[in-house]
């Protein structure tokens, strides 16, 4: 019985002293060093950050040529997003907003009985109606135009959509507001660049009188030298 025993606990000491050896011999061909910081240094490349942001810069559109085309009927369909909030024909309640019969040139948070939020008074002491600029802006990004604004509406990002929605609530007045012709929306774009011509040649202008006046002033200062000397 004893040899048995002798035997297992010889068995076990053998297979404890492979384990120790193998794994003795494992950390010395796999050893690595640990690292002074945990985790892992990630390089990213610089400017990075700037491109994206300039990636994603948003840009303001004139809304007042696409007014000029607008479709007011498709409007219809756009504003189903506003009506749970208001309503627009005239003499309608107030709801969760104000009441939008005459809202285009109408003055800002004038509606009599509705409580306008605090943001939306500061804005109105700066800019006193609801114009065609104001609308577009406001209704893409309420939070961002007036900051401050209590409407949650998250906006209407198309351009082409906020434009038929205006057009639509322009309808809704007593004497609607003229929307802008395609001409006149227009106008600023080839004023600025007829005005661009004009200042290049202003711009050039001094160096061409200096030019024209070079010669005459050599022509003074060699004068004396060819003039016939006195007779003695």
């Amino acid at each position: 019985m004893n040899s048995y025993v002798n035997m297992g606990v010889g068995a076990l000491l053998g297979t404890v002293f492979v384990l120790m050896s193998v794994s003795i011999a494992s950390e010395g061909i796999f050893h690595s060093e640990v690292p002074e910081k945990e985790g892992f240094a990630i390089i990213a490349e610089e400017g990075g950050s700037e491109a994206g942001a300039g990636a994603t810069a948003e840009v303001e559109v004139d809304i007042k040529p696409l007014l000029a085309t607008a479709d007011a009927s498709a409007g219809e369909t756009v504003f189903k997003k506003c009506a749970s909030c208001h309503t627009v024909d005239k003499g309608g309640a107030n709801k969760v907003g104000p009441n939008l019969w005459g809202l285009v040139e109408r003055p800002i948070a004038s509606h009599e009985g509705f409580a306008y939020s605090a943001g939306m008074k500061t804005f109105a002491e700066s800019n006193k109606t609801w114009t065609y600029d104001h609308l577009s802006f406001f209704i893409e990004a309420p939070k961002k135009h007036v900051p401050g604004t209590a409407m949650g509406f998250a906006g209407v990002k198309k351009p082409d959509e906020r434009a038929n929605l205006i057009a639509w609530l322009r309808e809704h007045a007593d004497t609607p507001v003229a929307l802008p012709s395609a001409t006149a929306a227009a106008a600023p774009a080839a004023e600025g660049e007829a005005a661009k011509p004009a200042a290049e040649a202003e711009a050039a202008k001094p160096a061409t009188e200096a030019e024209a006046a070079k010669p005459a002033t050599e022509g003074e200062a060699t004068k004396p030298a060819t003039e016939t000397a006195p007779a003695p």
